[in-house]
């Protein structure tokens, strides 16, 4: 599906096989006889061009060495390693802990300009206070089976939230009304990051909508996604992290934050969805 997060990936690896097998017909090769140049089974051939087996750096420069077409691996391989960025298993990011995942990101917070960021689950990580924070990083420690450095992934995140407070960036942020009664962490911290949220809005360059249960849908709720500026959307899913760099994928996404915006309520109506749900945790 076109709006599928995961496309731009699949369309990225589909480019990469079409030009290699672009290289072997030019060749006057036929898939047995590339497969005999490379010292490799033909079936790797058709798993390669027809998207079912990704090529490695070596696979590809013997690719285009068989095709006499050397001075073709070097761009071809840039594209394969920006294709697997692309799509990123979380057991890859997380398999030395949590806090990677968290440091990892603080050059593209700290060079973007325009946050947009939609949540349908869980509170943003830039306005997670430490507990809330802690909470749910254990739980997805505890999910993935990842080492545990809770402790270390909890300071790195909000250490990188210092952006909300420094620097000349600007905030677009917009949670479903759910996020505020989805309990993380217990009562206790509920209580402490609902007040986080209404100490925040108070922030002139953080605009902080909330999508009513009672709104008429003209945009249904959709998977958690961040907009970095109009380079790049982040999603993440339960199993990886999906960065989307097409342009027409960005302005999908952009028109998707532009809907969820008309659906979401803003100050004094916003606090009002914000204390309601204060008043359940008492």
């Amino acid at each position: 599906m076109p709006d599928s997060p995961s496309f731009s990936v699949q369309k990225a690896r589909q480019t990469i096989a079409a030009r290699l097998r672009e290289l072997r017909l030019d060749a006057g090769l036929t898939v047995d006889a590339l497969a005999g140049r490379c010292g490799w089974h033909k079936s790797k051939s058709s798993r390669i061009e027809n998207v079912r087996t990704l090529p490695s750096d070596a696979d590809i420069r013997a690719w285009c060495s068989a095709c006499g077409a050397d001075d073709q691996a070097a761009d071809l391989i840039a594209a394969s390693r920006s294709a697997e960025s692309m799509y990123v298993e979380w057991r890859r990011v997380l398999r030395t802990g949590l806090r990677r995942g968290q440091e990892i990101r603080v050059p593209l917070y700290e060079r973007t300009r325009l946050f947009r960021i939609y949540c349908s689950n869980v509170v943003p990580g830039l306005l997670q206070t430490e507990s809330y924070a802690k909470a749910l990083l254990a739980a997805i420690a505890d999910f993935r089976n990842t080492p545990n450095d809770v402790n270390e992934a909890v300071a790195a995140r909000i250490a990188r939230s210092h952006v909300i407070h420094e620097g000349n960036h600007r905030f677009g942020l917009l949670v479903e009304e759910e996020v505020l009664r989805h309990r993380i962490g217990g009562a206790e911290t509920m209580t402490e990051q609902l007040e986080h949220f209404l100490a925040v809005m108070a922030l002139p360059r953080v605009s902080l909508g909330v999508i009513p249960f009672s709104v008429d849908r003209r945009m249904w709720p959709v998977e958690t996604f961040s907009i970095f500026d109009t380079e790049q959307v982040s999603v993440e899913l339960v199993s990886a992290a999906v960065t989307v760099t097409t342009p027409s994928e960005v302005d999908l996404y952009s028109r998707a934050f532009a809907e969820l915006q008309r659906l979401a309520v803003y100050g004094a109506h916003a606090r009002k969805l914000i204390t309601d749900a204060l008043a359940t945790l008492t």
